[in-house]
């Protein structure tokens, strides 16, 4: 299989990172969104959901003593159909809603808030941590409501695919879908952080996008070939995509399952620290 980076589709970044001002504790994200570096431990695991999503996975590991660090990868920012959210849920009735995603359902709930009066909803489904296959899955079993036309409206990132609108609509649903939000990679990185985390065992990813984002960081890092460890299997399929061999996902997404992940890739690279059993590991890529 070909190395990681001579497949990856963007422009790799600067040799240099600006450096931040130093802080005392604990590091703590600046005015200007850049990351500050601290004292502590090696860490095991960098983990990279953006900045205040952390904090179950960190404690969730804290209980088998590992040592995290963290590195938001990606930051949420308004889709093109943000705005319009409002006024399609004043203006139209739907039978279903799907929410696939917690910040789905974030931006959806402040549309909900900001729309003038209500005339929808018979309906809401919420998918959780929905791709790929489970995508699929909804869109083959979401019930109609009725034997007539059955509306969904389908808020969404900008970077999902299509296999629930495609699934639905090939069932004769009517789906509207709205790209709500999106999202783009954290650009300033400090390099004091940046350097441990390249020597962590183990970096936790939860999305395609944040896994482009650290491909980006470790373009100009040669043999860099450690574990990544993915919320689900959308996210390891991609890192297979771009040529990454130790991925470890579970079979259903979700922390619980994450964590069983990330304790069998650390335990793989030889960094366990307790004795181990793992039955939700579905697949590990060498």
């Amino acid at each position: 299989m070909a190395a990681s980076s001579s497949l990856l589709p963007f422009p790799a970044p600067s040799a240099t990172f600006p450096r931040a001002r130093h802080a005392a504790g604990r590091g703590r994200a600046g005015a200007t969104g850049r990351f500050m570096a601290c004292s502590s431990p090696p860490p095991d695991v960098v983990v990279t959901r953006e900045r205040g999503k952390n904090a179950k996975l960190i404690a969730a590991l804290q209980i088998h003593n590992i040592q995290t660090l963290e590195l938001p990868l990606i930051r949420h920012v308004e889709g093109p159909d943000t705005d319009r959210l409002s006024d399609v849920l004043r203006d139209e009735k739907f039978d279903w809603i799907t929410i696939t995603s917690p910040e789905a359902a974030a931006v959806f709930l402040e549309g909900w808030k900001n729309r003038n009066y209500a005339s929808c909803t018979s309906f809401i489904l919420s998918c959780g941590l929905c791709g790929g296959a489970m995508g699929k899955v909804l869109a083959s079993e979401l019930p109609r409501t009725t034997e007539t036309t059955c509306k969904v409206l389908y808020p969404a990132s900008a970077k999902a695919g299509n296999e629930i609108q495609n699934g639905l609509s090939d069932r004769g649903f009517e789906v509207t879908r709205l790209n709500t939000y999106t999202t783009v990679p954290v650009q300033d990185v400090d390099p004091l952080i940046l350097k441990p985390a390249l020597s962590a065992p183990v970096v936790a990813v939860a999305s395609p996008s944040a896994l482009r984002a650290w491909l980006n960081l470790v373009s100009q890092v040669d043999n860099w070939g450690n574990a990544i460890a993915c919320i689900g299997e959308t996210t390891a399929s991609a890192a297979k995509e771009f040529g990454l061999k130790s991925i470890y996902y579970p079979t259903t997404p979700g922390i619980d399952g994450w964590v069983e992940s990330i304790l069998e890739a650390l335990k793989a690279h030889g960094q366990s620290k307790e004795t181990l059993t793992i039955d939700t590991i579905s697949a590990v890529y060498r």
